[in-house]
Parts: C-alpha cells; sequence; structure tokens
C-alpha cells in the first residue's frame, strides 16, 4: 500500500516552537515499522517556519515575509537534520523534496516532480515533501499543506491520504466548545453542510484549519483515494489506519468515470 502521511505543525514541535520530541520519535518509529511491514510511505511534514521560530528564539511566530522566510530556512534544515538521524536509527533512508506552485501547476515540472517521488519509491526511500517556504510567498500565505498532501497522493496514485492533526477528526460542530458535539466516522459524499462545518485556524504557530482539510478530500475522492483525518498525537493509530479500521474520520475515494 501506497500511504501518503502528512503532519501538523503542532503534533511535532510545542507552543514554544521547539522540538517535541516525544511526539516526534513516536511519529518516526511508527512509520519505519509501517515500511518495514512493505508499506511505501511519503511523509509530508509542516513545522519549518515554528521550529525556526524556537531555534532563532524569536518570542513568536513572524508576521513580516522576509522573517517568515528567514525562520523557515532555519527550521528546514533542523527539520530534516532530526528526520534523517530518527529514520536512520530504523536504517530507512529520507529524501528531502520542497516544492512550490508553479512546480504542480506547471506540466513539465510537474511531471519531473513525479518521476523523482516514483524512483524514490523504488529505490526504497522516504520522501519528505514540504512547501518550499524560503522562496515561495504564495504558500507561506496559504500554510496549506493538507492540499499539498492531497496534491502528493494524486499525483503518485497513493492508495490513502492521512492528515494528522491536533483534532481527532470532523466534527457535527466544535468540540472544543461544543460538548455535544459528535465525531462522523465516514463520509462518502462532502455535501454542502459538511463544508458548513468547517472550522477555523488552531494554535498559534499552525495555520489552516477543517476547511483546508475538507478540500483536501474532495482532490483526493475525485481521484479514488481514500482520506482519513486523524490526532497525530498517538501515531500508533496509524497501524489501525493503514488496515483500515475506524479511526477519526475516513472520507470515501470515488473515482470519476
Amino acid at each position: 500500500m501506497t500511504v501518503v502521511i502528512k503532519i501538523g505543525t503542532s503534533n511535532i514541535t510545542h507552543p514554544t516552537g521547539r522540538l517535541n520530541i516525544r511526539h516526534i520519535e513516536q511519529l518516526v518509529k511508527v512509520l519505519s515499522d509501517l515500511k518495514n511491514a512493505g508499506h511505501r510511505l511519503v511523509l509530508v511534514s509542516s513545522g519549518a517556519i515554528a521550529m525556526g521560530v524556537g531555534k532563532l528564539g524569536l518570542a513568536r511566530r513572524p508576521e513580516d515575509m522576509p522573517t517568515k522566510q528567514a525562520a523557515a530556512a532555519v527550521g528546514q534544515c533542523e527539520l530534516m537534520y532530526i528526520y534523517d538521524k530518527l529514520f536512520s536509527e530504523y536504517n530507512h533512508v529520507v529524501a528531502q523534496l520542497l516544492l512550490t506552485g508553479s512546480d504542480v501547476a506547471d506540466e513539465k515540472r510537474r511531471a519531473n516532480f513525479e518521476n523523482t517521488m516514483f524512483r524514490l519509491l523504488e529505490m526504497g526511500a522516504l520522501p519528505i515533501v514540504n512547501e518550499n517556504d524560503t522562496v515561495s510567498t504564495e504558500e507561506i500565505a496559504l500554510g496549506d499543506n493538507d492540499s499539498l498532501g492531497a496534491i502528493v497522493a494524486c499525483a503518485i496514485g497513493a492508495d490513502l491520504l492521512v492528515l494528522l492533526s491536533d483534532i481527532d477528526g470532523l466534527y457535527t460542530a466544535d468540540p472544543r466548545k461544543d460538548p455535544s458535539a459528535r465525531l462522523i466516522e465516514r463520509v462518502e459524499k462532502i455535501t454542502p453542510e459538511l463544508e458548513a462545518l468547517a472550522g477555523a485556524a488552531g494554535s498559534g504557530l499552525a495555520v489552516g484549519g477543517m476547511a483546508t482539510k475538507l478540500k483536501a478530500a474532495k482532490e483526493t475522492s475525485a481521484h479514488g483515494i481514500d482520506m482519513v483525518i486523524a490526532n497525530g498525537a498517538r501515531p500508533e493509530l496509524l497501524y489501525d489506519i493503514v488496515a483500515g479500521k475506524s479511526v477519526g474520520t475516513r472520507f470515501l475515494g470515488h473515482k470519476e468515470a
């Protein structure tokens, strides 16, 4: 099975921007085990700007573009160093791919990206993808690695996209505000009513919300790819998700004729 996993900023960093060592070590351990079981994995990882904020000792996420890009440059280096170090302990090789909007919008550049991804997977590497925040201003403004995860999943014909976030899935209401909110475990079709449930951004260092996840689900569904939203605080849930068990919210893929 080919699985694309997107991990959110809040799952691998503390609110300070410093690395959440326990979470990232658990994530790498589970992903390494899934690779050992024969699955082909791609990790779409947020966190570069947040980690740059922490390493540079900034008080908060910057608002001006040059400082965001500078933080991304520092943080991306740190992020890949950590992934390389941890995955190496389980004898897995990682590769870094940094994309901009034009890399997937331009037909020739997108083909080059897809060919590289296929070859990396054939060679047994674990590609780690992020937006190229250091040079691409529109991606930083969107802050949308959920959509990037969907783009990657569709480009390589993945079987499953998993969006790990700081929430258990899609609810009938905001569970942080409404104690009667109910988790929606299975979605056959994204309706306007479901889209109305989409919330706003979560933590101060993370950006994006449920709306971007529903957008990603629409894209993967049209390509016949299932998508799951689950809580990244418990990476071991990936075992059940890959096995097809009910975890979080699963959006069923329906390839168009």
